[in-house]
């Protein structure tokens, strides 16, 4: 089933983000779309969001990339 997508949604998804960020501190991205239960495209369109509003904060380790609040 095709799901139409609004700024909406992604803006309440990075909301979500914000709130798993805030509780559990650094998480791997490739983890964050399985905690919240999304598609990949919607996880990092909503990373995207929190990115350009410069509340998030990326860290690569390895082969692994880390985001985490801005401080």
């Amino acid at each position: 089933m095709e799901r139409h997508l609004t700024n909406k949604d992604i803006g309440v998804l990075a909301g979500d983000i914000w709130q798993v960020l805030k509780k559990n501190g650094e998480v791997a991205i490739s983890k964050l779309p399985k905690m919240l239960e999304e598609s990949d495209a919607m996880a990092y369109q909503a990373l995207g969001w929190l990115a350009r509003e410069g509340k998030i904060e990326y860290r690569s380790e390895g082969r692994a990339t880390f985001v985490s609040l801005v401080k």
